[in-house]
């Protein structure tokens, strides 16, 4: 019980404090799999649907920046292809965005293409997300993906950002090394 208050008094806090530009999800200062919303961001791979892609998820330290690490091998095999660092927003519950313009990540990684996928209350299927891809380099630096970008995936509903209920960062669809740092994830406010 005093962990809940805690970690909801924390996730008011980071509301009430935050600019009325930008919300800060995860800054990694907590030191482990935390963020700053008081969630933990958890790993998960296509060995949930038979698949045998496989990865890590630690807190690390890469070019003198605190970072959540995803690794993995990711494997088309078993119609699997996937590894993903997930975090839910509100407990499971609709996290209202529409304040906000897009996702800013700070991040650094192996030179490969990752997607952002969120999910939101209107989505029921496991496969069903909304998508944006991004490319990521060894130094450090800024990806902002507004969600206008957001694709459909296996759904006909639109985008929307007041429904939103987790956001993922994967490595997905083709046989290859994952290896994404994240320093900062935030939601960027409307210009």
């Amino acid at each position: 019980m005093k962990l809940l208050l805690a970690t909801t008094l924390t996730y008011l806090f980071c509301l009430m404090n935050a600019s009325a530009q930008d919300l800060i999800i995860d800054d990694r200062s907590t030191g482990d799999t935390r963020s700053n919303i008081g969630a933990d961001w958890r790993l998960v791979t296509d060995r949930v649907m038979g698949g045998i892609s496989k990865g890590s998820l630690t807190p690390e330290s890469y070019l003198d920046k605190k970072c959540l690490r995803m690794q993995g091998e990711v494997s088309t095999e078993n119609n699997g292809g996937f590894v993903q660092m997930a975090l839910d927003l509100n407990d499971g519950k609709e996290f209202d965005a529409s304040n906000f313009q897009g996702l800013e990540l700070v991040i650094a990684g192996n030179n490969e293409v990752y997607n952002l996928h969120y999910r939101t209350s209107g989505l029921w299927m496991p496969w069903q997300s909304y998508r944006a891809s991004f490319k990521v380099s060894p130094e450090w630096g800024i990806v902002k993906i507004p969600f206008s970008m957001m694709t459909q995936y296996k759904t006909s509903k639109k985008f929307q950002a007041s429904k939103i209920k987790r956001l993922g960062l994967v490595a997905i669809g083709k046989n290859f090394d994952a290896d994404l740092c994240v320093a900062s994830v935030r939601f960027y406010g409307k210009q």
